[in-house]
């Protein structure tokens, strides 16, 4: 496309409009299997922005192609136009009107956060995707998405009472019910409004056009259906039938795709809330057959949702962080569980549904386990439901679930033999599938196993879905459920409802959008389905020599590849958790894991250069990565950002040497340790006024405060005063303390608070001289200097630590290299020792817990006063350990009460910000949740936050200190 031109619409929008290597990589690929480099990516301001580009795309031969979060699994937002991204302005809930139960809102409103907003109000939009809570309305409307819940609360169709679009003209017009008189009166209009209404009155008007829609479409009685556009439904309202039915266009708007308009407002329905009392019966069963048999039982319950998963997504959730704490409820290995909810508003009524349930499954020999989930544990079941998407991807090598037939829907009660049918099928081509989602819908999510990098894999995406399009239309069911078609399912739309229907949908599509601006190539004149894919045939998947170990996902470009684009980290911190900490202050997404893993996926594939790493796209996007590790345990795919960052920043250095900056940060102990030489004199450089002079100096903010240096270290006090202790009168063990680097020289007031405190509580603290741990050559990617650290440590420590004798640390980030980066540092022959090393490792918390868990300490030992701590944890506790161990520990005390702040990284993440360039959103980060919650707790409230990093930033984020966990409780002690 023309730079000129492009520059002149920059220049007419209030908006941006980008066009570089790295924005145009990043939006080539959604969720789906697809990768097509757009022309430019668009971030519109307001309903003038739109009109500017639909006019510039007329001129200039172009398309639109509107995004929201961009986790599309047919392909719908990928194309070589213009990406139009409307998540970032277009996020106003602008009207709700509680007596008529409807909201107005813009179509870059994410589901869960409209939720949010009308919680208090007691209502809620019902339809609710896996995606939800980064899912936006426009792409819920486009999609026509249901969710889990669709069995009660229907489609986003159902729900879509009118909304305002732009035509491919740049006209505003308002979709809505309208009477007889009133459709007849927008046919008279000579616009392109008027051609539109007069085109479906031509179609519609038409007896055997109707009757052959009828005959060719899906089954009524399936309620999810998106095949083509929904042309059906609309047969049967007034004027084309006697019924109260209104004509309303959002029918066809929903599940159009982009395709026919371009929505800037939508009012939607909402419900009641549902009532307070539910619970989940988690049906167990030998094999997916006979839990589809199960399915056809709880739908005489009236269930809010029956969901399935089977024993692949199962078995993918022993291996991720999180989904694994999620799996309490499930025994053995069963082949599939079916998870059924139930509500009513009278909890003894809900416990005699759920065993009626349990007792009609039993009887007819369904399942043979079923557990009942109530209270909060229920979350957790249905995160690990949710993640099931995003888990299949981090299989490890090239064969992965492809997105190809994953939408297929069928009437329930033929769903079992349905299901039989197609893994028959697949048996023909020796292909197995993994099943899970809706069930109680009709609808199961599946994917076969393909290697789409090989030729025999490219074939394949083709012949199944040809193979399974023919046994979809034997049970007149829907290729697509929710999905949609998007430019996967397109090409067989003539199929599976005839080439006439299909005409009738190219010739709406040519009414309503006759340059074809909006979306081209999606549901009508797709190319070829198993064309412009995300891995081409005969692809060779490029190794690297690495300093870490990328043996678990066979290499370095196929643990990027593991990025599945489902959008996990496009959440927000309303939200909860900690992936990804840059985008949430930031919402570009540049600043996503998945953008990352986009990058890095595109550059090391296509690069020509001797060293790949040596990219300024990679660098580009990597620069906000605060490599917190949130993406490490909330990723579904498991795609470990703050490794790949480490790994791609020290193959960069080899071509462009370190910078001084980023060696000063690596040595920061070295530097520490001549400073404590005399530390009046770093006292006078680094907290003074003279620090205003030295910091611009060396790369650092301004604003942001320098760290204090202890007057005497932790080490050297141990070496003089330790031994000065009370003898232990009742020895409950012993255990080595890690003498982190920045305990040692910066913190040194908590570590011997620590020693003191674990001698009072009756252990034997030994420290020993070790190395430091390498955080700080971690974060900056100095690996070489890392691994000769990790391999002391190693050799070291398992020859003195013991599960009698574990090591502690008290610094989270330094302790947790043990676990997380050290075995995947040392030689191979040390991995097996590195491995059993780290189980007998523990942060000062875990070991506590641990402790208090024996019955070694007791609430007896510490005060009765009654406190509030609010506990903000530390990245790396959250990503490799937990904060259970933090909240057990300090509700020791029995009236102190531990509430977790609701925070996601603090935002300093190391030396992150402190550098001048990434303070502003060091600091943002900070106001998200963690500096608002500190400033509305009154001074009697404590503060507590386990790393350094954390302390450090709500220092200067709010001007409140916190505690480490060790100063709240040896200052609680009796």
């Amino acid at each position: 496309m023309d730079v000129n031109r492009l520059n002149q619409l920059r220049n007419s929008l209030e908006g941006e409009i980008v066009w570089d290597n790295v924005s145009k990589t990043i939006y080539a690929t959604d969720a789906s299997a697809y990768r097509e480099i757009p022309a430019a990516v668009a971030f519109p301001k307001s309903v003038a922005d739109l009109k500017h580009l639909i006019r510039f795309a007329k001129e200039n031969n172009t398309s639109l192609i509107p995004r929201t979060a961009g986790t599309s699994l047919a392909g719908q937002v990928v194309g070589n136009g213009i990406i139009v991204d409307v998540s970032k302005h277009f996020t106003q809930i602008v009207e709700l009107n509680e007596g008529e139960k409807w909201v107005r809102v813009q179509p870059g409103v994410i589901r869960d956060e409209l939720n949010m907003f009308l919680k208090p109000s007691g209502f809620l939009f019902g339809p609710e995707t896996s995606t939800a809570n980064r899912a936006m309305i426009g792409g819920m409307i486009g999609n026509n998405s249901c969710g889990s819940n669709s069995v009660i609360y229907g489609s986003t169709r159902d729900h879509l009472i009118s909304a305002k679009v732009l035509l491919s003209d740049a006209s505003e017009i308002e979709l809505k019910a309208l009477t007889k008189e009133e459709f007849e009166a927008k046919c008279t209009l000579s616009t392109l409004e008027g051609d539109i209404y007069r085109n479906i009155k031509a179609i519609l008007s038409d007896q055997t056009n109707r009757e052959r829609i009828e005959r060719e479409y899906p089954k009524k009685s399936i309620k999810r259906r998106n095949t083509g556009y929904a042309i059906d439904l609309l047969g049967d309202t007034c004027p084309f039938i006697e019924t109260k039915e209104l004509f309303n266009f959002c029918t066809l708007l929903a599940g159009s795709e982009g395709t026919l308009a371009f929505i800037t407002e939508a009012k939607l329905n909402i419900d009641p809330l549902p009532p307070k009392h539910k619970a989940l019966v988690c049906a167990h069963f030998e094999s997916v057959y006979e839990s589809l048999k199960g399915n056809l039982i709880a739908l005489k319950y009236n269930p809010s949702a029956s969901e399935l998963m089977d024993h692949y997504i199962l078995e993918r959730t022993k291996d991720n962080i999180s989904q694994k704490e999620n799996r309490f409820f499930v025994k053995d290995d069963p082949k599939a569980i079916l998870v059924v909810e139930l509500f009513s508003d009278s909890e003894k009524e809900l416990e005699e549904a759920c065993k009626n349930l349990i007792g009609d499954l039993k009887s007819e020999n369904l399942g043979y386990h079923y557990p009942v989930v109530s209270g909060d544990d229920i979350k957790k079941v249905w995160e690990l439901r949710k993640a099931g998407l995003g888990l299949l991807s981090n299989m490890p090598g090239d064969a992965k679930p492809a997105p190809v037939i994953e939408d297929t829907a069928v009437d329930v009660n033929d769903l079992p033999e349905y299901i039989n049918e197609f893994n028959e099928t697949l048996k023909k081509y020796n292909l197995f599938c993994v099943h899970y989602a809706h069930a109680g819908s009709g609808e199961l999510h599946l994917r076969p196993i393909l290697n789409l990098k090989t030729e025999e894999g490219n074939r394949l995406f083709r012949t199944v879905l040809e193979e399974i399009a023919t046994l979809v239309k034997k049970y007149k069911g829907s290729l697509s459920g929710e999905h949609g078609d998007g430019r996967l399912r397109g090409e067989f739309i003539p199929f599976m409802i005839g080439k006439e229907n299909y005409e009738l949908l190219k010739s709406i599509k040519k009414a309503w959008d006759p340059d074809h601006i909006f979306n081209p190539g999606k549901i009508v004149d797709t190319p070829s389905m198993n064309t412009s894919l995300r891995f081409k045939p005969g692809q060779e998947t490029k190794q690297f020599k690495t300093v870490l170990n990328f043996e678990d996902t066979q290499g370095y470009l196929r643990a990027a590849e593991q990025c599945n684009g489902s959008g996990d980290c496009r959440k927000t911190h309303l939200s909860g958790g900690t992936m990804c900490p840059s985008y949430m202050a930031t919402k570009n997404e540049k600043d996503t894991t998945r953008a990352r893993a986009n990058v890095l996926r595109e550059v090391l594939t296509n690069s020509t250069k001797n060293n790949p790493f040596d990219s300024s796209e990679i660098k580009e996007v990597m620069d906000l990565c605060l490599s917190c590790k949130g993406c490490k345990s909330e990723c579904p795919s498991n795609v470990d950002v703050g490794k790949l960052k480490a790994e791609f920043q020290h193959q960069y250095y080899q071509n462009n040497g370190v910078p001084f900056r980023t060696k000063m940060i690596g040595n920061f102990s070295k530097l520490n340790k001549l400073a404590s030489i005399m530390p009046w004199g770093y006292s006078l450089a680094m907290n003074s006024p003279l620090s205003n002079l030295i910091k611009p100096l060396i790369g650092f903010h301004p604003k942001r405060s320098m760290p204090k240096l202890a007057t005497k270290t932790l080490r050297k006090w141990y070496n003089r005063e330790f031994n000065k202790l009370p003898a232990i009168e009742n020895k409950k063990g012993s255990l080595y303390l890690f003498c982190d680097e920045f305990t040692n020289y910066n913190d040194a007031e908590i570590g011997i608070i620590t020693v003191k405190l674990l001698h009072t509580l009756g252990y034997e603290v030994r420290l020993i001289d070790h190395p430091e741990s390498g955080r700080s050559y971690l974060s900056k990617g100095m690996l070489t200097e890392a691994k000769r650290l990790a391999i002391e440590q190693v050799h070291l420590f398992s020859e003195l630590v013991s599960e009698a004798v574990p090591l502690v640390g008290i610094e989270p980030s330094a302790i947790l290299s043990f676990r997380d980066e050290y075995p995947n540092l040392v030689d191979k022959e040390l991995v097996t020792k590195s491995k059993s090393l780290a189980k007998n490792v523990y942060t000062f918390e875990e070991f506590l817990a641990k402790e208090l868990a024996k019955g070694n300490i007791s609430s007896a030992q510490f005060t009765t006063e009654d406190r509030l701590i609010k506990l903000h944890g530390h990245c790396h506790q959250k990503a490799l350990s937990s904060l259970v161990p933090s909240k057990k520990i300090l509700s020791l005390p029995k009236n102190y009460k531990v509430e977790l702040i609701p925070s996601g990284c603090c935002g300093m993440a190391g030396s992150f910000g402190y550098e001048k360039e990434h303070y502003d959103v060091s600091m943002q980060i900070g106001e998200l949740v963690l500096f608002p919650t500190i400033r509305n707790q009154p001074e009697n409230v404590l503060i507590t936050a386990a790393g350094t990093s954390c302390r450090h930033q709500i220092k200067d984020g709010v001007n409140r200190k916190a505690l480490h966990p060790a100063e709240i409780l040896y200052n609680a002690l009796l």
